[in-house]
């Protein structure tokens, strides 16, 4: 998901300056073509973050004269202002940006990004990616994922688990639950025992990825085709969004997710987690090298979400070439860096889910664990997406949606009946 950024036009943009700061600046080439501007939004010790970093370097001495400008962005810095820079002379040559109908299904539509079709073919990018993970690089003419165009490629996959601290489980006698049922009999043992079992960021993402892994365990295939590719109506009072709703709200009214987590952020929620504050935190893979890195006071690991073969993942964040890029070929050869197995291999060992890793070349436990549940959920076809990916808008639409459901501003059905409605109004829009 992420990166952004001249009189009117500057003036347009100048209050994004102290944000976008270098992309303010000059317009980022040296009128030569050397120079590669790049935008993404992994935190340095990330997996991602890391193997990035040790392709940038490799970039740069495999292209004498060539250098990588990097700017590190917020996903939020560009998922509200990402059309507007790009449709700008300030646009990168590469950045890595959100898959799905609402991004960058959004923008191909729109015609900010270029048509990567005949470099998929020429350097054999799709061979490193199943269906699955190709459904969210493929987009329509009307923007929708799932065929046509290659306008982004991925060189990792994700997928939601749930992290858990090992110590406060053994502290409470709570064993590792293999059903929905023990799920939620753990969470109890944490409440009764005064410890707050979730740490929720009900500001950010990670609430409505609670809400639709309920729904996906009350869900089939068919279900999420229709949620996700239009393929046909969904019911959003049918029983896998009423069991999302009203379990969600029941897990508030437990203790299960703190009544203040509505203005937790995803970063509060994940260092609260570090902090060893709350013994369970579901959110996706994206967390897992930072975890590792930075947890030092106790023992973590990880399990799926019990009770379901559907999960929230899908392929990594795209690697997107705005249509105004100026050196899309260096873009081409960077991407194209980052399938190679070195590369790969180092992604895989950070943390991370590489797409194009030499198995044996995975050296440490933990990532030889993340590794092995995403191939049991790829191999099941359990990757379901998330759930603001159908509409343009619609990331707000399920904050605001999940903030009233804990806060309780809002019951079940109206929640329901809100983020029902520009959903099928963006059905409208597509024909559909």
């Amino acid at each position: 998901m992420w990166r952004l950024r001249r009189a009117l036009a500057v003036a347009a943009v100048a209050a994004l300056c102290p944000i976008f700061a270098a992309a303010c600046g000059s317009s980022g080439g040296s009128g030569d073509g050397k120079v590669l501007k790049l935008w993404h939004y992994e935190g340095a010790n990330s997996a991602m973050g890391i193997a990035w970093n040790e392709a940038i370097k490799k970039f740069e001495a495999s292209h004498p004269g060539v250098k990588v400008q990097f700017e590190e962005k917020g996903f939020e810095q560009i998922r509200q202002s990402a059309s507007m820079i790009l449709n700008s002379d300030d646009a990168p040559d590469l950045m890595e940006y959100n898959k799905g109908n609402a991004t960058a299904g959004l923008l191909s539509k729109q015609g900010l990004l270029t048509d990567l079709s005949p470099e998929v073919s020429k350097r054999g990018w799709g061979s490193h990616l199943s269906p699955g993970l190709q459904t969210t690089a493929r987009y329509d003419a009307k923007g929708v994922m799932g065929s046509g165009t290659w306008y982004g490629v991925p060189n990792y996959g994700e997928y939601v688990m749930v992290y858990y601290n090992k110590d406060l489980f053994a502290k409470h006698g709570v064993p590792v639950p293999t059903t929905f049922a023990e799920f939620q009999s753990a969470m109890d043992t944490f409440v009764k025992a005064g410890v707050p079992p979730l740490s929720v960021g009900g500001a950010e993402y990670p609430a409505q990825q609670i809400f639709y892994q309920l729904a996906l365990s009350k869900a089939n295939r068919s279900w999420v085709d229709g949620y996700q590719l239009y393929r046909h109506p969904v019911d959003f009072h049918g029983p896998e969004l009423t069991f999302a709703a009203t379990t969600f709200s029941d897990w508030v009214r437990r203790g299960y997710i703190p009544a203040n987590s509505a203005g937790i952020k995803a970063e509060d929620m994940g260092q609260a987690f570090e902090q060893g504050r709350f013994p369970i935190l579901i959110s996706g893979s994206w967390w897992y090298g930072r975890f590792a890195d930075e947890i030092k006071n106790f023992q973590w690991g990880t399990f799926l979400f019990p009770g379901t073969t559907l999960h929230l993942g899908s392929s990594g964040n795209l690697w997107v070439v705005p249509q105004k890029a100026k050196n899309k070929s260096l873009a081409y050869d960077f991407i194209d860096l980052t399938m190679k197995p070195e590369i790969q291999n180092l992604l895989g060992n950070s943390g991370g889910v590489p797409v194009a890793a030499d198995p044996a070349a995975i050296t440490d436990p933990k990532s030889k664990e993340l590794i092995g549940n995403f191939n049991t959920i790829t191999k099941a076809d359990g990757l379901a997406f998330y759930p603001d990916w159908p509409a343009p808008g619609y990331y707000d639409v399920m904050v605001a949606g999940m903030q009233k459901l804990i806060n309780g501003s809002a019951g079940p059905n109206q929640v329901l009946d809100e983020i029902a409605k520009p959903y099928r109004d963006n059905l409208a829009n597509v024909g559909r």
